[in-house]
């Protein structure tokens, strides 16, 4: 038989490896919990900066609408030619004349503008009504001047300056 003191001496080593194995055993899981909890943490910053990214384009998609909306307040110098049949749509729409007398560029080049002269000719009422639907037409508008005269009995002239936002051209872009 052994002596006890031998069974304490197995005993103590016994201990001694269990001791040890937690000890790494601790130290390992520590580690690995730590590399997890790094590696959470650059999931919740990908995670957050894809919903940001997400926001960021549902807006962008909304600013295209309202810019949209807010551009087809002004007319571009290549669409001059379709707005000028609309100046003289709505003067037939009122049972007047309207004739585009001369169109230029204006204005600086952070924000452009277009000038017309325009005659608006027929009855008083007529003139009056087809300035009055210009000036409130859809657009980026202001009369500038305005003169009405009356060429005979029942018919009358009025002689318009609008002055019209537009929008900056877009520069041509050259191919080797």
């Amino acid at each position: 038989m052994k002596s006890p003191r031998t069974h304490f001496l197995i005993a103590c080593v016994v201990a001694v490896a269990a001791l040890t194995g937690y000890v790494v055993w601790y130290a390992t899981v520590s580690a690995k919990s730590a590399e997890v909890a790094d590696i959470q943490s650059q999931i919740d910053a990908a995670t957050e900066n894809a919903s940001r990214l997400a926001a960021a384009r549902a807006a962008l998609v909304e600013v295209a609408g309202d810019e949209a909306k807010v551009r087809a307040y002004f007319v571009s110098e290549a669409d001059i030619v379709a707005f000028i049949n609309d100046l003289e749509s709505l003067g037939l729409s009122q049972k007047a004349a309207v004739s585009v007398l001369s169109v230029s560029a204006g204005g600086s080049s952070s924000r452009p503008t277009l000038q017309l002269a325009l005659s608006v000719k027929g009855t008083f009422d007529a003139v009056m009504r087809t300035v009055g639907a210009i000036e409130y037409a859809p657009y980026d508008l202001s009369i500038s001047a305005l003169s009405v005269g009356q060429d005979a009995k029942t018919s009358w002239h009025a002689d318009l300056g609008l002055i019209v936002g537009s929008t900056p051209p877009v520069a041509a872009t050259s191919t080797p």
